[in-house]
């Protein structure tokens, strides 16, 4: 019984090791800033990306944001350091989050580029046309 009991602690010890090193790598969200566009801005505001890329190519997920005014939002192929063209519209559901269309998926191309972490999110305003927030899209390893 106690040989029994012995590896039960042994057991619930690896067990909690496992799920607190899971829960480290779990995704905490990206922040996006103006000194992450391309060119860098001075912007002052700010972002929180939730956005999840599955396995299926599925994008599902949210971004929150703050300080800006934003007039589009975008998921956009391209290396960080570069800009590129848009390629999943995100939708303003209220004032301060956008999320992506229902079924919005990746091409197997575009997924191969999100592996090599050349996708980004930004978030487009009157002041800043071209992106006044942005944050790379980096897959969970």
């Amino acid at each position: 019984m106690r040989i029994l009991t012995n590896k039960f602690k042994l057991l619930a010890a690896f067990l909690l090791i496992l799920v607190s090193s899971g829960c480290a790598m779990m995704d905490r969200g990206a922040t996006l800033s103006g000194a992450n566009e391309v060119p860098p801005n001075s912007s002052t505001a700010s972002g929180l990306s939730k956005i999840v890329i599955g396995s299926d190519r599925t994008v599902t997920g949210s971004v929150a944001y703050s300080g800006v005014t934003a007039t589009a939002a975008h998921i956009h192929q391209g290396a960080a350091g570069t800009n590129g063209p848009v390629i999943v519209p995100f939708t303003k559901t209220t004032e301060g989050t956008f999320v992506p269309a229902p079924n919005a998926r990746l091409t197997d191309e575009q997924y191969a580029s999100y592996l090599a972490g050349n996708l980004y999110f930004n978030i487009h305003s009157a002041a800043y046309p071209g992106g006044e927030i942005r944050t790379q899209l980096r897959p969970k390893r």
